[in-house]
């Protein structure tokens, strides 16, 4: 929650016009920040599951605190690109990491992992009550004050999340193995991604939510811009897009997408949602659509992390999680490029029939992989083994 409060989230865009930013210094710094955290998001992962994944932890939380010290020192768009891409540090270290601590704290606490997608989902909630919070109070803080101090006000803040890691009792099963040299951990961690069939469906679902929910946050706002919303509007649906991370985390567990009649009515649900958003000309309308995608791209992302770990050794969690979410960046990239292009040339509606091909993918993938799973579970043990080999 304390790494979730950002203040100065909501007037980034108006801070970095302030310091003389223009549109192709905002590609450039968005560039430089999508292609940091693919790179240094597995090399933390397995540094995670050699060292501390605790550790792991704070040295992200200090990567934030200083991308917001030096986000609020920054006079120009050389030093807020070092903002930037010591943010993009943080999240490369915070995601794979964080999933494999709860999951492991939870096998450690329970003995099974039955619970994985409600407690990830309690974790989520507090994720999107802190961002709703701090991007109400950093407007307010701004309007009084000025927009550098809410890049100021950040860093104790955040600061103070270090001292809860430090508190938090690591869980210790990925160093119950033997210890393996370095090679031999790159090597297992590549495999494991690449090599098993029961686990390329889950990373392409993975890669596939992933990209549609960034989707939904990078390019959500251009609808507005296209229906001409007044300015009141952006931070009201600004603040719904973000609600909608913590409603889906709270979902998640309840959907019971094991199933695949439920599996498939989410799927029919938000490509549906999904369609709406070619035709729609109502910002009420594109809003709801909007929120309906990401609580449920949630919803299945939070299920399909947990399919991930279920399949994964203790010993390598952490680095096949961040290699997992590796992918997910590299294959953001280019679709990010093809949905600028088609909503430059022919508008963002025409470029929602992307997003509704992407979600239908997502879709088809999760119910298949429920009716597969569904089959294994009544084929009994020996149809099980034969599908394993």
């Amino acid at each position: 929650m304390l790494q979730g409060f950002l203040l100065w989230a909501p007037i980034e865009k108006l801070f970095m016009s302030e310091i003389g930013f223009d549109a192709a210094a905002v590609g450039v710094m968005a560039a430089a920040y999508a292609a940091v955290v693919p790179i240094f998001e597995l090399p933390s992962g397995l540094l995670a599951d050699r060292w501390s994944r605790r550790g792991v932890l704070v040295i992200a939380s200090l990567a934030l605190a200083a991308s917001a010290l030096i986000g609020g020192l920054s006079t120009g768009v050389a030093s807020y690109i070092c903002s930037a891409l010591l943010l993009g540090g943080y999240f490369a270290m915070y995601s794979g990491t964080m999933e494999a601590v709860v999951y492991d704290t939870l096998l450690e606490e329970t003995g099974g992992s039955g619970d994985f997608e409600r407690r990830i989902g309690r974790i989520r909630a507090l994720e999107s009550a802190s961002l709703v919070v701090s991007s109400l109070l950093g407007g307010l803080l701004a309007a009084v004050v000025g927009t550098r101090f809410t890049y100021f006000m950040t860093v104790p803040i955040v600061l103070l999340s270090v001292v809860a890691y430090l508190r938090f009792r690591e869980p210790l099963l990925h160093r119950a193995s033997a210890p393996q040299s370095l090679r031999s951990q790159v090597v297992v961690t590549f495999r494991s991604i690449t090599d098993r069939r029961r686990l390329l469906p889950i990373v392409t679902l993975v890669a596939l939510s992933a990209v549609v929910l960034q989707l939904i946050f990078e390019f959500g706002p251009l609808w507005l811009v296209a229906l001409a919303a007044p300015a009141v509007f952006y931070g009201p649906h600004w603040a719904a897009l973000m609600s909608a991370l913590g409603l889906g985390g709270v979902v998640a567990g309840r959907l019971g997408l094991r199933r695949p009649p439920r599996a498939a009515g989410v799927a029919v649900a938000m490509t549906a949602a999904a369609a709406v958003l070619t035709v729609a000309t109502s910002l009420i309308v594109v809003t709801i659509a909007q929120i309906v995608l990401a609580l449920l791209m949630v919803a299945c992302g939070i299920h399909v992390t947990r399919l991930l770990h279920d399949e994964i050794p203790s010993a390598v969690r952490a680095g096949v999680a961040s290699g997992v979410s590796s992918v997910s960046w590299l294959v953001f990239l280019p679709i990010a490029l093809c949905f600028g292009l088609i909503g430059a040339a022919q508008g963002v509606h025409s470029a929602g029939w992307l997003l509704v091909a992407l979600t239908a993918g997502t879709g088809a993938l999760i119910t298949w992989i429920a009716l597969r799973r569904d089959r294994s579970a009544d084929a009994g043990p020996l149809a099980v083994a034969r599908l394993e080999s």
